[in-house]
């Protein structure tokens, strides 16, 4: 039975259990719903909850655990020769094995038997099925997927009578409880808290398990790469070593960093001025029915996919940059010569800044509106002007605010990857030209993995020291972010 079939026994079983829990108490009061310490719906919500809830956790860790000892037990049957051969080799022929294991499913049971003696052909017939694979199967990965059909069978037969069991006999137990004075809907809330508290901890697991899962495979890249040539090397060309030689080439962050900081920074350029006006003149010049349609239209930029924006900056800005140069070399020089590239850190940054305007407007936007009427009327009654009101009390108050929302930007526009890879190309240089092409660590990071590649060499491993510092730069402007914008907030609220 698939999981999907069992989860959907499950829900039927609960519904079952509600049912017959609601209408078991309300029997038991005698049809008066006062004599019972909760409404009939808690009850029924407590029988639900142990017949789902159990069964639901046991399905989750079978499904987590088993694989794990069944691959354990098919890789204890394996040939001692194919024991004795790498770890990336034997990831490999378990990989087949596993193709093989869902192709056999669709052979008849003659293509089967005769499968041994005709491994070229047994590769054949999996491919016409769909199931490609990537060398010709040796006898024992046969006899190895065999195993693995029948003991993931044996298990799923095994997990769905469990589990359903289980269901079944939370039912009866909380029809069992089931009491005119039974604290149903005290159990039922209890159980609710914890799915709350539960539900408030995965932002705060998952950001833990990418830190540990970073750091992990950062840490086998720097047991191969000293810390110091990462971090301060100045040359990145990492490369595989030839034929007897034990060079990985060089990974050196610097190139790597200076255009991610260099790409933003001209991304803030273009970004900031025009975000940052746009929410002065929607937060306080605007009329309401004017900022009801340009506020969303502006945040419409924020839902275009960023892919959008590399193609508008490979086919329209960075032509254009490139073509302008030429016209402005000419008419200066008599030379027509492209001075600006059409991928460039100023074609990035501006087509980053535009994706970035809508971030900054609505952060700034809402933060100014924040600012107390108080200061504004007292402003103004004193004689000073709108615009002298908006310069000297309320971008002062509002400025705390407003610098926490341009650092959140920033970590924005530093995590970005298909524009600077569209329209920054992917040279890794240390240059302060911003006409000539650079790159940055998310492009490098995809990069180093694209393609069917094992995590053992610096060469992929090093996308985890990548990924790594760039987790750690960007928590560090968001922390600070953060704590600027609470201090603002304790200020005025």
């Amino acid at each position: 039975m698939s999981t999907s079939v069992i989860l959907l026994c499950l829900m039927v079983l609960g519904a079952v259990a509600f049912l017959a829990a609601s209408s078991r108490a309300t029997a038991l009061a005698g049809g008066k719903s006062s004599a019972l310490h909760s409404r009939p719906g808690y009850y029924g919500a407590y029988a639900a909850i142990w017949t789902i809830l159990p069964a639901l956790i046991v399905l989750c860790a079978w499904l987590a655990i088993s694989p794990s000892i069944i691959e354990s037990s098919v890789r204890g049957a394996f040939p001692d020769d194919v024991k004795a051969q790498p770890a990336a080799q034997q990831n490999l022929n378990y990989g087949m094995v596993s193709a093989i294991a869902r192709g056999l499913p669709l052979l008849t049971p003659e293509a089967i038997s005769g499968a041994a003696g005709d491994p070229a052909g047994l590769q054949a017939k999996l491919a016409a099925k769909g199931v490609p694979l990537a060398g010709q199967p040796q006898p024992y990965m046969i006899d190895a997927a065999q195993k693995l059909n029948a003991e993931s069978g044996s298990s799923r037969l095994v997990m769905t009578a469990f589990v359903l069991v289980l269901a079944v006999a939370g039912a009866f137990y909380a029809l069992r409880e089931v009491a005119p004075r039974f604290r149903a809907r005290n159990r039922v809330e209890r159980v609710m808290l914890w799915g709350l508290l539960l539900a408030s901890s995965i932002a705060i697991l998952t950001t833990i398990g990418i830190v540990l899962s970073m750091l992990t495979e950062a840490a086998h890249f720097f047991a191969a790469v000293p810390a110091a040539d990462f971090f301060f090397g100045t040359v990145w060309d990492p490369r595989f070593a030839g034929a007897g030689s034990s060079s990985f080439g060089q990974f050196g962050l610097i190139p790597l960093l200076l255009g991610t900081l260099y790409i933003g920074f001209v991304a803030m350029l273009v970004a900031v001025p025009v975000g940052l006006f746009a929410a002065i003149y929607m937060a306080e010049y605007a009329a309401p029915r004017v900022r009801s349609i340009a506020k969303p239209l502006l945040e419409v930029l924020a839902g275009i996919p960023t892919i959008v924006y590399g193609f508008f900056a490979l086919v329209t800005v960075g032509p254009f940059l490139r073509d302008l140069s030429s016209q402005v070399s000419g008419l200066l020089s008599g030379n027509y010569t492209n001075f600006i590239q059409a991928q460039s850190v100023l074609t990035a940054g501006i087509v980053m800044g535009i994706m970035l305007i809508p971030y900054v407007s609505s952060l700034s936007d809402d933060i100014i509106t924040a600012v107390p009427r108080a200061l504004r009327d007292g402003s103004l009654g004193l004689g000073a002007t709108r615009s002298e009101t908006i310069k000297k009390v309320v971008l002062p108050a509002a400025l705390p605010g407003i610098v926490g929302a341009l650092l959140m930007t920033a970590s924005r526009a530093i995590g970005e990857t298909m524009i600077v890879v569209l329209a920054a190309g992917v040279a890794a240089r240390i240059q302060l030209n911003p006409f000539e092409p650079m790159t940055t660590v998310t492009v490098k990071i995809v990069n180093q993995l694209t393609g069917d590649l094992e995590f053992t060499s610096p060469q992929t491993l090093v996308a985890f020291a990548l990924g790594i510092t760039l987790f750690f730069i960007t928590l560090c402007l968001n922390i600070y972010a953060l704590y600027i914008v609470r201090k603002y907030r304790e200020q005025y609220e």
